[in-house]
C-alpha cells in the first residue's frame, strides 16, 4: 500500500494513524474496522466478481466504501496492518458447522499479528458476530471481550477458537498466502451448498456494542444486553435507505438472492 491509500483507509476507519505498531494500536484498529466496515456477501448476488488481489480488496473497502466477506476484510485489514509496521500471517480455519462438521479447507481467512513489543494476536474483522477486539495467541485461558468470553484451545497442532463455549472454527497454524484461499472464496461465492449463496447479508458492530444486521429485507438491531428490534422493510426505498444510512452503502437497486443452477 502507498501512503496515500493507508491515509485514505484509515480516514474511512475514522482514526488517526498510530505512531508505532502496538497492541493498543491492534485492538484500536480492529474495533473501528468492525463498527465501520460491514460484513457483506452483497457482490455475490449482485455478480460482481471478487478478486482476491490486495489493492482490489483495499480499493473495495476505500474507494467503493463496501464491505465483504473474510477473505476480502481480512486481506484487506492485513494490508493496512503490514503497511502499518505490524507483522501479518494469513491463516487458514475450517468453520465448525452442524454436529460439529467441519468446512472445506480454506473456509475462513484470519489473521496471525505481532506487535512491537514481541506478542501476537488472533486478529479478525471477518467473521460477522466474533471478538471485538484481537485475542492473544499465546493464552490459552478464557479470554473476556466485550463480544463474549473467548478461548483458544489445542486440538492438535491446530487451534479451536471457541466463543461462549461453542467453537466457531480450527484455525491451522501454518503460515498461508492470500493466493492460497482463491479457491475457498470461489466456493463460497458459487456453490448452492454455501451459505453465502443462499441468502443476503450485511452487518456490522455498533457503537453501543449491539450489532445491525440486514438479511434481505428484514432488519435486526441487537443491543449490547443482547435485547433484538426485528422487522421487515416492505419497499425498495427503505432497503436502500438502510443500506446507504446505516451502512454507508450506495446501490442502485435492491440485491435479490440470485438463482443458480
Amino acid at each position: 500500500m502507498n501512503p496515500a491509500q493507508i491515509d485514505a483507509y484509515l480516514h474511512r476507519l475514522g482514526i488517526a494513524r498510530p505512531p508505532a505498531p502496538t497492541p493498543d494500536a491492534l485492538r484500536e484498529l480492529q474495533l473501528h474496522h468492525l463498527r465501520t466496515v460491514p460484513f457483506e456477501n452483497l457482490s455475490v448476488h449482485l455478480g460482481e466478481e471478487i478478486v482476491l488481489d490486495e489493492n482490489r480488496l483495499v480499493d473495495k473497502v476505500v474507494g467503493a466504501r463496501r464491505g465483504g466477506f473474510c477473505y476480502e476484510l481480512n486481506g484487506a485489514f492485513g494490508a493496512l496492518l503490514t503497511a502499518l509496521g505490524f507483522e501479518v500471517t494469513p491463516l487458514a480455519a475450517r468453520v465448525h458447522g452442524d454436529e460439529g462438521r467441519l468446512g472445506i479447507p480454506y473456509d475462513h481467512l484470519a489473521l496471525r499479528v505481532g506487535t512491537a513489543d514481541g506478542s501476537v494476536w488472533l486478529a479478525d474483522v471477518g467473521f460477522g458476530k466474533h471478538s471485538h477486539h484481537p485475542l492473544a495467541f499465546a493464552e490459552r485461558g478464557a479470554q473476556p471481550d466485550p463480544g463474549g468470553t473467548f478461548t483458544l484451545v489445542e486440538v492438535g497442532s491446530d487451534l479451536d477458537v471457541v466463543h461462549d463455549g461453542t467453537p466457531q472454527y480450527r484455525l491451522e497454524l501454518r503460515p498461508r498466502e492470500l493466493a492460497d484461499f482463491v479457491a475457498g472464496a470461489w466456493w463460497h461465492s458459487t456453490s448452492p451448498a454455501s451459505h453465502f449463496t443462499q441468502s443476503l447479508v450485511c452487518s456490522r458492530l455498533l457503537e453501543d456494542g449491539g450489532r445491525i444486521t440486514l438479511s434481505g429485507r428484514t432488519l435486526t438491531e441487537t443491543d449490547e444486553e443482547g435485547a433484538r428490534d426485528v422487522r421487515e422493510l416492505t419497499t425498495d426505498d427503505e432497503v436502500l435507505e438502510v443500506y446507504r444510512d446505516r451502512f454507508g452503502i450506495e446501490l442502485g437497486s435492491v440485491p435479490e438472492v440470485r438463482k443458480r443452477g
